[in-house]
């Protein structure tokens, strides 16, 4: 259940980061007509706070997670074999 969990979160959070990188393309940020009626708007930085914000915290999380993972796994005894 814990496996499921993380995994649940860790697909969640890559959904988010994707989102965040792809919500510039997806807009004209020339062009406020576009991005307007969008959660934030009608201001571009409104907007990319609402897209953008939650990939920018997920990513940090996801990173977090990495460290966290890769010095456990480093920390852990080595047996000898003897």
């Amino acid at each position: 259940m814990n496996l499921l969990l993380r995994m649940l979160g860790v697909v969640v959070a890559l959904f988010f980061v994707v989102r965040a990188v792809a919500e510039p393309f997806v807009i004209d940020v020339t062009d406020p007509s576009t991005y307007a009626n969008d959660w934030g708007g009608p201001s571009l930085a409104g907007v990319l706070a609402v897209h953008c914000g939650p990939g920018i915290l997920a990513a940090m999380f996801l990173y977090g997670s990495v460290v966290r993972w890769r010095t456990a796994r480093q920390k852990e005894p080595v047996s000898s074999g003897q």
